[in-house]
């Protein structure tokens, strides 16, 4: 059976015209808008909104800077759990794309996780904008049990999300089968899934025009 037979595929190749499409958009002006903390505190939702969602080192920043171009537009660390806020980036004049606190363990006080992690939730089930959550798993893990938290959380929101692997590079060919079986396993229980992976790379570049293109589509 071939991979566009199975369910969730993976993202096909884009195009000459929709690769260049997702190119000239994030090639464009991308700045830092603001750091949220609060529901309070966001943007009114007046753009296409897209929003990035992963466990605490998944890779979320450098994919984010893979995306844009820009070394240190997301700031990764290497300590789980640094974000803690909601952070807005402007694409273009018609777009937001959003850095979401990393969820699962982080390297904080108690106190200060199930705030963020409760913003997280508030965001998520109430951002009338959003048009699709990306939530990154980790090659190497394949999903965990606390993804199939937010997955959940995104089922009952009814906001459509679509798995994004990251760090596909440091996985061997061998373990690739067993790595997209056990995702489309896990998937195969989530309504809200979009029936499609992305395979990707900050490192090598693998998948980012494949993102961006999709990125790029969403309206």
């Amino acid at each position: 059976m071939s991979d566009k037979q199975l369910p969730f595929p993976l993202a096909e190749e884009p195009d000459d015209m929709s690769r260049e499409v997702g190119r000239k958009l994030f090639a464009g002006e991308i700045d830092f808008l603001k750091g949220v903390v609060a529901m309070s505190g966001l943007p009114a939702d007046d753009r296409i909104e897209v929003c990035f969602a992963g466990r605490s080192n998944v890779g979320k920043s450098s994919l984010i800077n893979a995306l844009t171009g820009r070394k240190a537009l997301a700031r990764a660390s290497n300590t789980p759990g640094r974000t803690q806020e909601i952070n807005y980036f402007t694409l273009g004049d018609a777009r937001y794309l959003v850095d979401l606190p990393g969820y699962g363990y982080a390297n904080a006080p108690v106190q200060v996780v199930e705030k963020w992690q409760a913003l997280l939730k508030q965001y998520l089930s109430g951002r009338a904008s959003l048009r699709r959550a990306f939530v990154l798993v980790d090659s190497r893990h394949g999903v965990k049990p606390v993804d199939e938290e937010i997955m959940t959380l995104l089922d009952r929101s009814a906001v459509t999300f679509q798995v994004v692997l990251t760090k596909c590079d440091k996985i061997k060919p061998s373990h690739h089968d067993s790595l997209l079986d056990q995702v489309r396993g896990a998937l195969s229980k989530h309504p809200a899934a979009y029936p499609e992976l992305v395979l990707t790379s900050s490192e090598k570049g693998d998948g980012i025009a494949t993102l961006r293109s999709i990125i790029a589509g969403i309206s």
